[in-house]
C-alpha cells in the first residue's frame, strides 16, 4: 500500500454541538479497496463523524481529502456544492440505516436504480431497464419485481435495492451508516454476505459505522474504536477485537456495555 496514494485522507476533523464534543481531531486514511469500521456506543461520536465525512454535516474543523479521478487529491469541503452533488452521484454512495432515507419509496424499484444511472448521463430507456434488472437480481431480489415499489418490499429487501441504487455507477466509496440495524438476525446474516461478496467483487472502498462488532469482524480490515468522540483504539480488525489494548475496547468487546 506504500506505493499508492490514499483514496481518502480525513485530517483533524472536529464538531461539537454547543459544549458537546461530537469528535474531535480524527485523522486517518483509507487506502483503495479498503474497509474501515468504527464502532461505539451510542453517542461515542461516530455517527457525526461518518456525516462529517460524507458531506451531510459541515465540520467545525479540518479537512477530508478525496483523491479524485480527474483532479487527484481535494478538499472535499472545499468543492462547490455542484462538485460535491456529482461526487455523490458518481464515486460516492451512501447507505443509510432506514433505506427509506435512501429510496424513493413513490416510484418503482426499478426507477430507484435507473435514476442514479440517468444522474450520470444515461439516457437509453431498453439499457437502463436492463441494468437495473442486473443489479436486482444481484442485491437477490427478482426481476420481475422491478416494477413493484419499495413500501411493497420487505425491510431486508428495500435495504438490498438501497444497495443495488448505490453501487450501479461503480462507486469507488462507499459510506455505510447501520446498514445491519433494526433487521431480524437471519435477514441480517443474508445480508452481511452479499455485502461481503459486492464489496470484494468491486474492489469497494468502505466506511462502515455499526454497533454491532459482527458486522466489522465479517467486514473491516481495519478497526477504529471510538468514545466521546475521540478514537481511543485502531487497528485490524481481527487484532483490536481479539487483544484489546484500551478498557473501553475490553468493555465493548466483553459486551458489558450495551451499544
Amino acid at each position: 500500500m506504500s506505493e499508492q496514494a490514499p483514496l481518502l485522507s480525513v485530517r483533524e476533523l472536529s464538531k461539537s454541538y454547543g459544549a458537546r464534543r461530537g469528535c474531535a481531531d480524527v485523522s486517518f486514511d483509507l487506502w483503495p479497496g479498503e474497509v474501515i469500521g468504527i464502532v461505539g456506543e451510542s453517542g461515542s461520536g461516530k455517527s457525526t463523524l461518518l456525516a462529517c465525512m460524507a458531506g451531510y454535516l459541515a465540520p467545525d474543523a479540518g479537512a477530508v481529502v478525496f483523491d479524485t479521478r480527474a483532479e487527484g487529491p481535494r478538499d472535499v469541503l472545499s468543492m462547490s456544492e455542484p462538485e460535491r452533488r456529482m461526487l455523490a452521484r458518481t464515486d460516492w454512495a451512501f447507505v443509510h440505516q432506514n433505506p427509506r432515507d435512501g429510496l424513493r419509496m413513490g416510484v418503482s424499484a426499478g426507477a430507484n436504480v435507473g435514476e442514479r444511472l440517468m444522474a450520470v448521463g444515461a439516457r437509453h430507456y431498453g439499457q437502463i431497464r436492463a441494468q437495473a434488472e442486473d443489479w436486482l437480481e444481484r442485491v437477490e431480489i427478482a426481476a420481475e419485481r422491478i416494477d413493484e415499489r419499495p413500501r411493497q418490499f420487505s425491510g431486508g429487501m428495500q435495504q438490498r435495492l438501497q444497495i443495488a441504487r448505490n453501487l450501479v455507477t461503480g462507486p469507488r466509496l462507499v459510506f455505510m451508516d447501520e446498514p445491519t440495524g433494526g433487521l431480524d438476525v437471519s435477514v441480517q446474516a443474508r445480508l452481511l454476505d452479499l455485502m461481503r461478496g459486492l464489496v470484494r467483487q468491486m474492489g469497494l472502498s468502505a466506511v462502515i459505522v455499526t454497533h454491532d462488532l459482527a458486522v466489522v469482524r465479517l467486514l473491516a480490515d481495519r478497526l477504529m474504536v471510538m468514545k466521546d468522540g475521540l478514537v481511543v483504539e485502531e487497528g485490524l480488525t481481527d487484532q483490536v477485537l481479539d487483544d484489546p489494548q484500551h478498557a473501553y475496547t475490553q468493555l465493548l468487546v466483553s459486551s458489558v456495555l450495551q451499544v
